[in-house]
């Protein structure tokens, strides 16, 4: 379903390599995890992200993302394009938001 401007909503997971992951990241995970931050911010400012950041999981934490996207496909090329999945470190699901509402 889409929004009033006709994009949809997905769900962005991103999942990380082990339960206790942000608290033994290495030097070289910290660093993609920076590039990742800037990432997600770029793609808020864009106005293509309506809100993003860590769940306190008590299984671990995992990172969510709210897209606001034309398409699937579009959803999918943001995610697999987000430097903690491109470098390996992070895996991610992308799901489709039914009805969302934003305000």
């Amino acid at each position: 379903m889409s929004t009033d401007d006709g994009r949809e909503l997905f769900l962005f997971r991103l999942i990380p390599p082990r339960a206790d992951f942000a608290q033994t990241m290495t030097d070289i995970e910290e660093h993609t995890m920076g590039l990742h931050t800037t990432y997600w911010q770029d793609l808020l400012a864009a106005g293509r992200v309506v809100v993003y950041g860590p769940v306190a999981d008590p299984e671990g934490v995992w990172g969510l993302g709210v897209l606001r996207v034309a398409d699937r496909a579009e959803a999918l090329a943001l995610a697999e394009a987000d430097p903690s999945i491109t470098a390996g470190v992070n895996t991610f699901e992308v799901l489709e938001i039914l009805g969302g509402t934003t305000g």
